[in-house]
């Protein structure tokens, strides 16, 4: 970088920072509302499963379908497709719920595998005490696998964070697509997409200084 290209970027800086802290406001939205909606989805489709009903295996086909496809194509699909449908989500929505619905399907596999890691002679004991089936699993069961997916849960989080970048696709105003409007505007791409990666960086470590202390914690409940 020139001096003069150096000097006319620190002059812009605090606009650029500005541009992007509000789509960094966008993104924590989007990772919020996709985690909740991956956490609720996911844990569903994992009793589903789990169950042998009739359904359970729709359960599985949802997975293997939403984790075997790109969740670019599925973004295209909610946000674009749907209108032909009479379905229209705004990018805030789409972004939202197309992240979260692909979240489900992966944390679906961690609840699963969080509720066989519970010995079965729990939900025996729970049973031979008068509780039924659901409120073994949920006074019980549950809260013990909690415990053991934890981690999973909080890594999932973090990368979830990072792949909000997705969205801008479908116009989410959030930090990737803040920088594609101040890099055509300005032209200086290498320097607002280094600073767009900082600020990924600064979400993403308190969040990771968190996963790891879940991981502390749950390292000592189990033991």
């Amino acid at each position: 970088m020139t001096q003069d290209a150096w000097n006319r970027f620190l002059e812009r800086l605090p606009y650029f920072l500005t541009t992007l802290l509000s789509g960094a406001v966008t993104t924590v939205e989007v990772t919020l509302g996709a985690l909740c909606l991956a956490i609720v989805g996911g844990l569903f489709v994992a009793l589903v499963r789990l169950s042998g009903g009739p359904f359970s295996k729709l359960a599985v086909a949802y997975i293997e379908f939403l984790r075997g496809t790109p969740v670019l194509a599925q973004l295209f699909v909610i946000y674009f497709g749907l209108v032909e449908v009479g379905i229209k989500f705004e990018p805030l929505q789409a972004a939202i719920l197309g992240l979260g619905l692909n979240g489900a399907a992966y944390l679906a596999e961690v609840f699963r595998a969080g509720i066989q890691a519970i010995h079965r002679g729990q939900m025996e004991a729970a049973l031979s005490i008068g509780l039924t089936p659901l409120g073994a699993m949920r006074r019980v069961i549950l809260p013990q696998a909690f415990r053991i997916v934890l981690p999973p849960v909080g890594n999932f989080s973090i990368g979830l964070l990072k792949d909000t970048a997705v969205v801008s696709v479908v116009a989410a105003p959030e930090i990737m697509f803040r920088a594609r409007q101040l890099t055509t505007e300005t032209f200086q791409s290498g320097q607002i997409y280094l600073l767009a990666a900082l600020i990924y960086l600064a979400l993403s470590l308190p969040l990771s200084h968190l996963v790891r202390r879940l991981e502390h914690a749950s390292a000592r409940w189990r033991a």
